[in-house]
């Protein structure tokens, strides 16, 4: 059976709350029958999305309100 996991690949400070923020992104895994197949990543988000969409004004792509800035690049 396929599993799904979401991994941190990018850390950094978020100069929009000042903490450490980390970009994850959401695998699917094959199953084991399919062995030969990557991984697929099917989804992108901050690990404190949420916590800025609570500030009142737009805070980047990772959280959903920002399209335009990227503070991962």
């Amino acid at each position: 059976m396929a599993w799904v996991t979401w991994q941190a690949v990018k850390t950094q400070v978020c100069e929009r709350i000042g903490e450490e923020a980390a970009l994850e992104v959401r695998f699917v895994y094959p199953a084991d029958i399919m062995p030969d197949q990557s991984p697929r990543v099917i989804a992108h988000r901050c690990s404190h999305g949420m916590r800025c969409n609570q500030l009142g004004k737009p805070s980047c792509q990772w959280a959903g309100t920002l399209p335009g800035y990227d503070p991962f690049r």
